[in-house]
């Protein structure tokens, strides 16, 4: 009997290319007995089946449920077609024709288990292959120039595969079948060992030879996937002391690079979820809470890792090369950005050996390019994941939105900058791009936003930016030529970021507590209770506003806050005040701080949360100037013990517009009666949360009552802070709120992009 055919166009869409998903589909068309065809398109993947009717949709539900682990399929569209007669199926060549482009970008994922056991094979002919991947693992968003994804539109084009890679790459059973960076040996990239003037050493092997190096206290600077890092002995007291005596990084912890997790274990307390972060495909960097007491038997990690810091960032190796050198080198490796301060990270072999080969002795260089940077992500797990940095292995998968927008493009703010690119329901974050105070940066920033207009294929319309003036990328917004620009607040921003990425169109209560952001009153904002949508909001409470003098030097110098407040609560007397940190400040320098304040010089008002808690910080004795942003409020939280039942008094008070402000005044006088007790840090910086916590429930509660607003979202980089960000949500919680939070983008301003993106569509 004569079977009867029919035949189906069907339309993939979502992260679908450069995953094995076409030797995927290649498989299972070969189980189902299908003819036809598939192919990479610019708007995903292209798919046609001649076969049997009834299994059509058989194979359509397991391309859903059984795809790659790095595919994810976002929509499938079936549409029947014409039987024409295919006689076999095939991977055919990708069409570049002139379409709207709508294919996810990959992003870069870690070597997988497959592929290492062939790097570790002796018998395997990519033993010991630094560049080692299949189409499961690898390399993806920075090394991809232009979609479709494939090899002569990546930085692996000037490798031409030998015969025994081409054969792989050409056969259907293969793991590497279609896999875009496949390489070996004897046709791929490689690696060298250099001194810092760029002279090539003649050492055998070069990452086993950067392993002994390091073990010798050397610091290396190390060509990653998506960037330089600096590498050095986690165990040497001395070659810690020097990276960072040399990098001019005297506080800010660094992350460490460990071989494996029974390598690190003994040092941190790891939890169940944070091991599943740990060993994810995205790899990001994890904060950990140290051993309080590592056996005595083992090799003690400095204190200069981590100062004043309960916590230390790890991370699990992700490239072949990071293996290789950890199984010569250290079991745990210092590995911190490469760069000079404040510029982005070096992504060339030239600019690494011109930025810091003052810093490294030697480096390990590959001649593979880095055609897009990417930093490691920052994550710490508090019922669910948070992240501090958005970067390598996320980005620049999109958020999913609740519907869609017209092309738009959202410039960030001033620090921890992303972009956000929005077409229809997806809002594409850029990977972290960092501080926009130097032109290094802000050329990475421009490039960011180009490439990312490329291979998304988006042209936007508007474009919205913050409204601080001296933000280079609201200056940037200002130079688009043919688009309509939409200022929009910094703390609206923050708080449509949360609501985005948690699906809420309703109206909200948003507890939005950050260090800086410009006010609609051109004031400097920071602890701020709004209601908002979308489109607008209103702000219903706030800290009360206190000088911020020196401006942006007292962001640098938390000692000026401490005076403002001390001034704020106690008057003039805050010169004759008992208590180390006024003894340690100059009563002239006192004295021309609270002039300044008098008469509004260079002291702008600002109800930030972040500079109370550097005040806090200040007054305590814990820091007085800070050498990395956060620092004082970083160092704050470590010594704080658990909260308290009652905290520190705060006054509270509903002004005749029905604003509400909450002055500390009454628990900066405890703070100072409490140091004249010798009272501990922790019961102080206890006691100085729980103030945080109760002022702030107390406003939303009483917002609530007036709105009959029950939905809150918590955002603003004070929202990093752990004690914080669990008190207020469980305090909303017990007062009725339904409490949402940041788990797809980070709180701070790496997440205010995607709020910029979401208000300027709303108002359109």
């Amino acid at each position: 009997m004569h079977q009867v055919k029919s035949a189906v166009r069907i339309e993939i869409c979502g992260v679908v290319q450069g995953v094995g998903f076409r030797p995927f589909v290649f498989q299972l068309a070969k189980r189902y007995g299908f003819m036809g065809e598939v192919l990479n398109t610019p708007q995903g993947v292209t798919l046609i089946l001649e076969g049997d009717p009834e299994k059509i949709d058989l194979c359509c539900r397991e391309i859903r449920e059984n795809c790659p682990p790095l595919a994810t399929v976002s929509s499938i569209q079936a549409q029947k077609i014409e039987v024409t007669g295919y006689d076999a199926f095939r991977i055919v060549t990708s069409t570049a024709v002139d379409a709207t482009r709508s294919a996810l970008i990959p992003p870069d994922v870690c070597v997988c288990q497959d592929c290492l056991d062939e790097m570790n094979d002796p018998g395997n002919r990519r033993f010991g292959y630094p560049f080692i991947n299949c189409t499961n693992c690898g390399p993806r968003y920075t090394i991809i120039q232009d979609v479709p994804y494939d090899r002569a539109k990546t930085s692996m084009s000037v490798f031409p595969m030998c015969p025994g890679c081409q054969k792989e790459y050409d056969d259907p059973e293969n793991r590497r079948f279609h896999a875009q960076p496949n390489a070996c040996e004897r046709c791929g990239p490689r690696v060298v060992l250099v001194d810092n003037q760029g002279v090539s050493l003649d050492a055998g092997d070069p990452i086993q030879a950067a392993g002994r190096l390091l073990n010798q206290g050397a610091i290396v600077g190390v060509k990653g996937l998506g960037g330089f890092h600096l590498a050095a002995n986690a165990f040497d007291p001395t070659a810690v002391e020097t990276l960072r005596t040399r990098k001019n990084r005297p506080h800010k912890p660094f992350a460490l690079m460990a071989r494996d997790l029974e390598s690190i274990k003994p040092y941190v307390k790891i939890s169940g979820p944070e091991q599943e972060l740990l060993t994810s495909l995205h790899r990001p960097i994890v904060l950990l809470e140290k051993h309080e007491a590592p056996g005595c038997d083992l090799v003690p990690l400095p204190r200069a890792l981590s100062f004043n810091n309960p916590r230390l960032g790890v991370m699990l190796p992700y490239t072949p090369l990071h293996h290789l050198l950890l199984d010569t080198g250290p079991g745990i490796l210092v590995m911190t950005s490469g760069n000079r301060s404040g510029e982005p990270l070096s992504i060339d072999n030239d600019d690494a050996l011109d930025a810091f080969a003052d810093i490294a002795d030697y480096f390990v260089l590959h001649n593979r390019d880095i055609y897009f940077r990417a930093d490691d992500s920052i994550v710490q797990h508090q019922e669910g994941t948070r992240f501090l940095r958005r970067s390598r292995g996320y980005a620049p998968l999109p958020v999913t939105l609740k519907k869609k927008f017209p092309p738009i493009l959202a410039c960030g703010g001033g620090l921890k900058s992303t972009v956000c690119l929005v077409k229809e329901n997806r809002a594409f974050l850029s990977q972290h791009i960092g501080d926009l105070d130097n032109q290094k940066t802000f050329t990475f920033y421009k490039k960011s936003v180009k490439h990312l207009k490329t291979i998304l294929d988006i042209a936007p319309g508007i474009v919205a930016h913050d409204l601080h003036p001296g933000y280079m990328s609201t200056a940037f917004a200002g130079d688009q030529k043919g688009v309509e620009t939409v200022g929009v607040q910094h703390h609206h921003a923050h708080a449509v970021s949360c609501m985005a990425e948690n699906g809420l169109e309703e109206e909200v209560i948003a507890i939005t507590l950050d260090g800086t952001g410009l006010g609609s009153d051109g004031t400097i904002w920071g602890g701020e209770i709004l209601t908002c949508t979308e489109a607008r909001f209103e702000r219903q409470a706030h800290l009360v506003q206190v000088p911020m003098p020196g401006s942006d030097s007292a962001v640098k110098e938390p000692w000026r806050m401490g005076i403002s407040w001390l001034y704020h609560a106690m008057g003039a007397d805050v010169v004759d005040l008992d208590i180390p940190f006024v003894r340690g400040i100059d009563p002239s320098k006192i004295a021309f701080l609270t002039q300044m304040m008098d008469k509004g010089l260079n002291s702008p008002m600002t109800s930030s949360c972040g500079r109370l808690f550097d005040a806090m910080a200040a007054i305590v004795g814990i820091r007085s100037r800070v050498s990395y942003e956060g620092q004082a409020a970083m160092e704050l939280e470590a010594v704080s013990g658990t909260l308290p039942e009652k905290g520190y008094g705060v006054e509270m008070a509903t002004q005749e517009s029905g604003m509400i402000t909450m002055d500390f005044s009454p628990c900066i006088r405890r703070v100072v009666a409490d140091l004249g007790r010798g009272e501990t840090l922790s019961t102080m910086g206890g006691r100085f949360h729980r103030a945080v916590v109760q002022s702030f429930v107390e406003a939303a509660t009483l917002v609530k009552a007036r709105t009959r607003i029950s939905k809150a979202v918590l955002s603003g980089g004070v929202f990093n802070n752990r004690i914080i960000l669990n008190g207020i949500s469980v305090g909303l919680e017990q007062r009725g709120f339904t409490v949402y939070t940041h788990t797809q983008v980070p709180c701070g301003d790496g997440g205010i992009s995607l709020g910029q993106a979401v208000i300027a569509g709303a108002m359109k």
